[in-house]
């Protein structure tokens, strides 16, 4: 009770920005707190989403379903971009820290947590799969372009790779939409 009260002190020291909305963060945890870095969360009234896949694990006695972390070490959290709210965030045993620049924390839109959300909640075969940057030198790894090098762009919406030639300095754009793709 003590630590609300102290919490609600310190909020009205610091008021709140005008016009500022709830975002989504990402929040950088300890190794294996996920769990209860989202309940401690919830019990400071911050809406805390912990994506949880369930996986069986096998030891030479037994089989168990154990559920886990989608993403190892990461919390997401809703609250107002203020200092109070920042602060009451990070304060919580075993968040490291606010995922993004100057630790002030990166918004994440609504559409890639309710996409990651519905994702988790369906029963459809999906895995994980390596980031892959706008800009990012890539390689493709299956179908009649295996093994090719370029750079991933983004045109309105599809993935094209750009080969280019420096020597020359020109270059070749190619759709890959279809094509498995990870980091060269």
């Amino acid at each position: 009770m003590a630590v609300s009260s102290l919490a609600m002190d310190f909020s009205q020291a610091v008021p709140p920005v005008k016009g500022a909305a709830e975002c989504w963060y990402g929040l950088h945890t300890r190794p294996r707190h996920e769990k209860i870095v989202a309940h401690r969360l919830e019990e400071r009234g911050v809406t805390a989403f912990l994506p949880m896949i369930t996986e069986v694990h096998k030891w030479s006695d037994r089989k168990k379903k154990v559920e886990l972390p989608l993403f190892s070490c990461y919390v997401f959290a809703r609250f107002t971009p203020n200092r109070a709210e920042r602060l009451r965030v990070l304060r919580v045993d075993g968040v490291f820290g606010l995922v993004g620049s100057r630790g002030e924390g990166t918004p994440i839109p609504d559409a890639q947590i309710d996409a990651v959300r519905s994702l988790v909640e369906t029963e459809l075969p999906w895995s994980s799969h390596p980031f892959l940057k706008i800009g990012q030198r890539v390689r493709i790894r299956s179908g009649a372009l295996d093994g090719m090098e370029g750079i991933l762009l983004s045109r309105n919406g599809d993935q094209t790779l750009v080969i280019s030639i420096e020597a020359i300095q020109r270059s070749l754009a190619v759709r890959v939409e279809g094509y498995q793709i990870e980091a060269a």
